[in-house]
C-alpha cells in the first residue's frame, strides 16, 4: 500500500510541474481574459461614442427641422399679411375715391363734409363686407376725430400727439401711408394704425384715414397655427413695438424689442433672420423665425423653445439610449460570465497545481504507516513523518542520503532496537529480497508489521506499521468469543473445550465431576429489584465460586443463573461433598448488590467421570438431570447422578404433555382436576366462615398428583392461566349454591395476575355464577406486587371496585415489605404456616405473629393463621387476636359434597385429623 502510494506521489510531482508550466503560459503569454475585457470595453466603448453621436446627430436635425418650420410659418404669415394690408389700402382707396377729395379745397370742406351721419354710414358700410378690416376713421388737419365707423355720434378726440398723425401731417419722407402701434384713447386697448395721408387737389393737407386693427384679430389668425405648445407667433412694428402675440400677454404687447438680437439680425440681413436666442421676455432659450412685410413696417416672428423643439428628440434618445444600454448589459452579462468561467478555470488550474504540487508530501505523510524509501546503494530516499514518530528518530539524522546501517545505528541509540546492527542489517536485507511481511515486537513493547517491496531502478521501499491495537482487539474478541462478559468466566464454549481435554486425561486413569450450579429464586430477584441487581448478584456468585476451587479445577458460567464447577483430580466422593459445602458456605451468605440485602441459595447437580459418563454430552446431560432432580425435591440441595433421574425427567416432561393436551381441549374435570376445599374457621365462635379453593389432579394413569409436582410445571409453562380460569369459574359456581355467610378464597397466580383483564374477567365470572361479589377472596403473594406494582395497584382497585375481597397470602415469606400493606388495599393477611409450626415454643415466632395482627387491626384488616394443627396453636392465636385459622386441627381439605357438611359444625375443642 506505501509502494502505491509513493509512486503515485512522485507521478502527482511531475503531473504538477507539467500543469505549472502550462497556467504559466497561460497567464503571461496567451492570456484570453485582459483580450476579452479590452474587446468588451472597446465594444462598449464604441456603442456609447456611437449612440452620443446619433443622439447629437438626431437633436441637430430636430433643431434644424423646428427651425425650418418655423421659416416656412413667418413666410406664410408674411404673405397672408402683406396681402390683407393690401386690401386694407385698396379700402382706403376706395373710400378716398367716394371722398372725391378733388372738390375739396380746404380742410374746412374736408371737416364740413365727412362730419355728417352719411359720411358715418358709408363708412360702416364699407367695413361691412370686409369684417377683418376693423375700425375705420376720419381724422382732420388739426388732429380731430372727425368720423368713424363704429359709433354715432363720433366722440371728440384729438390726435395731434399721435406720432403717425404728427409724421403723416408733415410728410418729410413723401410717403403716403405709416403703420403705427398705438393705446387707443377711445377703445382702451393696444391698436395698430394703418393711416392714409389726404392731400386736396391744390396739395394742402386735409387730414387721415385710418384704420385701426385690435391685437385680437391678428391674435385670432395666430392661434389657427399650430406649432407646440411652447411656440409664440407674434407680430412688431419695424420700430420694435409689439403689437400682437399668440399666446397674448398684456404685459408684452406695446413693449419695444428693437434691442433684442433676433430684431438687430433681421434689420441686418435684409428682412429675414432665424436661429437660436434667448427671449427678452421670460429668458427662454428658443428658435425664431423673422420676416419684415415687402410693403408695410410690419416684422412677423415665429419662435419655439428649444425644450420643446426637442420633445420628439427626447423619446427618440430614449429609445436609443435605451437600446444602446440594453445592449451594453448583453454585451457585459455575455462578457462577466465568460470572465467568471474563465477565471474559475484558473482558479481551478492553480488549485490543481497547488495540490498536486504537495500530493507526494500528502500521499507520504497522510499514511498511516511509517514509510522509508532507500535507492539502490541503500541510500535514503524518502522518510514520512509517522516513521519518525513511530520510533523517536531525529530528523537531524535520519535525512535523505542517509545510509541503511547509519540508520540502524540510530535506532539503537534512541533505544528502539536492541538487536546488534549488524545482524538486523542482514535480516533487512535479505527480507528485501525475499519481499518478506513480518511482525516485530519494538522496545516500546508494541507490535510493528513491517513489509519490503523492490523497485525497479533497484531500490527499496518498506512500511512499517503499528498493528498494536489491532492486535488488542484480536485478543479481546478472542477473549469475548471463550468468556462471559458479565462475570469473566469461561462461557460455555470454552467451558466444552477445557472438559473435553480433561475427559481425555482421564482416560489414562483419574477422576472428575461436573457440577451444575443453579440459582434459587434468581428470577424473583430479577425481576422484583431489576436486572442491574441481578447482574451484580451473578458477578458476586461468581467471584465466590472462584474461591471455591482448587487450581486445577476452573468455574464458568453456561448462562442466566446457571453455573458449572469441574473438579479434576477425584480420589474419592467426599472430595466433591466437601466443594459442595463450600459452594453453599459461599452462597448461603447474605449478597450486597447496589443496596439490596439478599440471601440465597442454589440447587446442584453432580455427574461423575468416567463412572457417570465418558462421552462429553453425555456427561454434561447426566450433571443437568442430576440439578433438575435437586430442584425437584425442594431446592435449596445437591443431588448425584442416579440412573433413575432420566426416567423422572421424562415423567415431568411427560406431565407437561397431559398439561398442553387438556388445556388446548378444555377436558379438564375429564382429564382429573378436581377442586377440593379447605374450611376457615373463625376464632371467635368456631365456626366456618369460608372455604379456599385448592386444586387437586387425579390423573387417569398417574393417580393423584401433589399439586407442588404439576402446578411449578403449570406455571413454568405458562398453561396456569387456563387451569386458573377454569378454578375460579367453577369454584364460583359451587359457592353459589353455599349459604350466604360462606365466603369463597381463590388462589392467584402471579401469571394470571399480569393479564391487565383480570378484573374484567373475575365480574366475568361472577355474574355468570350468581355469586355475591362481597363472598369472593382473591389470594394473592407478594410475588405479584414486586414485579409490576402501577399495574398490580391498578387490578387491585378494580377488584375492589367490583366488590371482591383481596388478601395477602403467604405474608413475610418472601421480599416482604411493610409499604406494601400501607399501599396495596387488602382485606385480609394470611400467616404463612412456617410461622404457625414454633409459635408456642418460648423463642417461636409468637412475637412476629402479634405484629402482624396488631399491623392488621390498624389497617382495618383480618388475618388468617395457616397450617394450624394442635389446640395450643388454636388458642393463642385466638389470645394474640387472630381473626380466623385454617389447618388440619379441624380439617383438610375436602371435595365439594363433603366440605359442605362442615358449615354448620364447630371447631371441636381438642386437635382433630379429618
Amino acid at each position: 500500500m506505501g509502494w502505491t502510494l509513493l509512486k503515485r506521489g512522485v507521478a502527482a510531482a511531475n503531473a504538477a510541474s507539467d500543469v505549472d508550466l502550462t497556467a504559466t503560459d497561460f497567464v503571461s503569454k496567451r492570456n484570453p481574459i485582459r483580450a476579452l475585457i479590452l474587446s468588451g470595453v472597446l465594444l462598449i466603448s464604441a456603442i456609447a461614442v456611437g449612440t452620443s453621436m446619433m443622439v447629437y446627430g438626431f437633436r441637430e436635425r430636430a433643431l434644424q427641422s423646428n427651425l425650418r418650420e418655423l421659416e416656412n410659418t413667418v413666410q406664410l404669415l408674411a404673405r397672408h399679411f402683406d396681402q390683407q394690408f393690401d386690401d386694407f389700402a385698396v379700402v382706403q382707396q376706395d373710400i378716398i375715391g367716394q371722398i372725391n377729395l378733388g372738390r375739396m379745397t380746404s380742410p374746412e370742406d374736408f371737416r364740413r363734409e365727412m362730419s355728417s351721419e352719411d359720411a358715418h354710414q358709408m363708412l360702416k358700410t364699407k367695413i361691412g363686407a370686409l369684417s377683418y378690416i376693423g375700425n375705420l376713421t376720419l381724422i382732420g388737419s388739426e388732429g380731430d376725430l372727425i368720423n368713424w365707423s363704429r359709433s354715432w355720434p363720433v366722440p371728440k378726440v384729438n390726435l395731434a400727439d399721435r406720432h403717425y398723425f404728427q409724421a403723416m401731417k408733415a410728410n418729410a419722407s413723401g410717403d403716403q401711408r405709416y403703420v403705427d402701434a398705438v393705446y387707443s384713447r377711445m377703445t382702451g386697448h393696444w391698436t395698430t394704425i394703418l393711416s392714409r395721408r389726404l392731400v386736396s387737389k391744390s396739395g394742402e393737407f386735409l387730414g387721415l384715414v385710418c384704420r385701426g386693427i385690435e391685437p385680437a384679430y391678428f391674435e385670432k389668425f395666430f392661434e389657427t397655427l399650430s406649432l407646440g405648445k411652447d411656440a409664440t407667433i407674434a407680430m412688431l412694428h419695424r420700430d420694435g413695438t409689439m403689437l400682437a402675440r399668440h399666446p397674448h400677454v398684456d404685459s408684452l404687447v406695446g413693449q419695444n424689442f428693437s434691442s433684442g438680437a433676433m430684431f438687430r439680425r433681421l434689420l441686418t440681413n435684409g428682412g429675414h433672420a432665424s436661429g437660436r436666442f434667448v427671449a427678452q421676455s421670460d429668458g427662454v432659450e428658443r428658435l425664431a423665425a423673422a420676416v419684415l412685410l415687402t410693403n408695410f413696417p410690419i416684422v412677423l416672428f415665429a419662435t419655439n423653445s428649444v425644450s420643446a423643439a426637442l420633445a420628439d428628440w427626447r423619446e427618440q434618445t430614449r429609445l436609443l439610449i435605451g437600446a444602446a444600454t440594453l445592449s451594453v448589459i448583453l454585451i457585459g452579462s455575455f462578457l462577466f460570465l465568460i470572465v467568471q468561467r474563465l477565471l474559475w478555470q484558473r482558479r481551478a488550474s492553480e488549485r490543481r497545481i497547488s495540490l498536486e504540487r504537495d500530493s507526494l508530501d500528502t500521499a507520504i505523510n497522510a499514511m498511516s504507516q511509517g514509510l522509508v524509501l532507500f535507492d539502490s546503494r541503500n541510500k535514503l530516499v524518502v522518510c514520512n513523518q509517522n516513521y519518525f514518530a513511530m520510533y523517536g528518530l531525529s530528523p537531524d539524522v535520519v535525512k535523505r542520503g542517509c545510509d541503511l546501517r547509519e540508520l540502524l545505528q540510530h535506532h539503537k541509540d534512541t533505544g528502539s532496537l536492541h538487536a546488534d546492527v549488524d545482524v538486523h542489517y542482514s535480516r533487512v536485507t535479505e527480507s528485501v529480497a525475499s519481499e518478506r511481511v513480518y511482525v516485530a515486537r519494538v522496545a516500546n513493547g508494541r507490535w510493528v508489521q513491517i513489509s519490503h517491496q523492490k523497485a525497479t531502478d533497484g531500490g527499496w521501499v518498506a512500511t512499517h506499521e503499528d498493528i498494536t491495537e489491532r492486535r488488542i482487539a484480536e485478543q479481546k474478541i478472542a477473549h469475548l468469543a471463550h468468556y462471559d462478559t458479565l462475570t469473566d468466566l469461561p462461557n460455555r464454549a470454552l467451558f466444552r473445550e477445557r472438559l473435553e481435554l480433561e475427559l481425555e486425561r482421564i482416560q489414562r486413569g483419574g477422576q472428575l465431576a461436573v457440577l451444575y450450579i443453579d440459582i434459587d429464586e434468581f428470577k424473583s430477584i430479577n425481576d422484583s429489584l431489576g436486572h442491574p441487581v441481578g447482574d451484580e448478584l451473578l458477578k458476586t456468585v461468581a467471584a465466590r465460586l472462584r474461591h471455591c476451587v482448587g487450581e486445577a479445577d476452573f468455574v464458568s458460567r453456561l448462562g442466566g443463573d446457571e453455573f458449572a464447577i469441574v473438579q479434576t483430580s477425584v480420589r474419592q466422593t467426599e472430595d466433591v461433598t466437601d466443594l459442595i459445602s463450600r459452594v453453599y458456605g459461599v452462597m448461603r451468605e447474605p449478597f450486597e448488590c447496589l443496596g439490596h440485602h439478599l440471601s440465597t441459595d442454589a440447587s446442584i447437580g453432580v455427574a461423575l467421570a468416567p463412572q457417570d459418563g465418558a462421552d462429553l454430552d453425555e456427561l454434561l446431560k447426566n450433571a443437568d438431570l442430576a440439578m433438575y432432580g435437586a430442584k425437584a425435591d425442594g431446592r435449596r440441595t445437591y443431588r448425584f447422578f442416579e440412573r433413575d433421574m432420566d426416567a423422572r425427567t421424562k415423567t415431568r416432561r411427560l406431565l407437561e404433555q397431559d398439561l398442553r393436551q387438556m388445556t388446548a381441549e378444555g377436558n379438564y374435570a375429564e382429564g382429573g382436576f378436581e377442586i377440593h376445599y379447605q374450611p376457615l374457621v373463625n376464632l371467635r365462635d368456631n365456626r366456618v366462615s369460608g372455604c379456599e379453593a385448592l386444586l387437586r389432579w387425579r390423573h387417569p394413569v398417574r393417580g393423584m398428583i401433589s399439586p407442588a409436582e404439576f402446578i411449578p410445571v403449570a406455571e413454568e409453562s405458562g398453561l396456569i392461566s387456563q387451569l386458573g380460569e377454569w378454578v375460579l369459574t367453577k369454584a364460583c359456581a359451587e359457592a353459589a349454591t353455599w349459604p350466604n355467610n360462606i365466603k369463597l378464597a381463590v388462589n392467584v397466580s402471579p401469571v394470571q395476575f399480569r393479564n391487565h383483564a383480570f378484573a374484567l374477567k373475575v365480574a366475568a365470572t361472577l355474574a355468570e355464577s350468581g355469586l355475591s361479589a362481597s363472598r369472593l377472596e382473591l389470594e394473592i403473594t407478594e410475588a405479584v406486587l414486586i414485579r409490576d406494582d402501577e399495574v398490580a395497584l391498578t387490578i387491585l382497585h378494580q377488584l375492589r371496585a367490583i366488590g371482591a375481597r383481596v388478601a395477602l397470602d403467604d405474608f413475610g415469606t418472601g421480599y416482604s415489605s411493610l409499604s406494601y400493606l400501607q399501599r396495596f388495599p387488602f382485606d385480609k393477611i394470611k400467616i404463612d404456616r412456617s410461622f404457625v409450626n414454633n409459635i408456642v415454643e418460648s423463642d417461636g415466632s409468637c412475637a412476629i405473629v402479634q405484629a402482624v395482627v396488631n399491623i392488621a387491626a390498624a389497617r382495618n384488616m383480618t388475618t388468617t393463621a395457616e397450617g394450624v394443627e394442635t389446640e395450643l396453636q388454636r388458642e393463642l392465636l385466638r389470645t394474640l387476636g387472630c381473626t380466623e385459622m385454617q389447618g388440619y386441627l379441624f380439617s383438610p381439605a375436602r371435595p365439594a359434597a363433603e366440605v359442605v357438611a362442615l358449615f354448620g359444625e364447630r371447631s371441636p375443642h381438642s386437635a382433630a385429623a379429618a
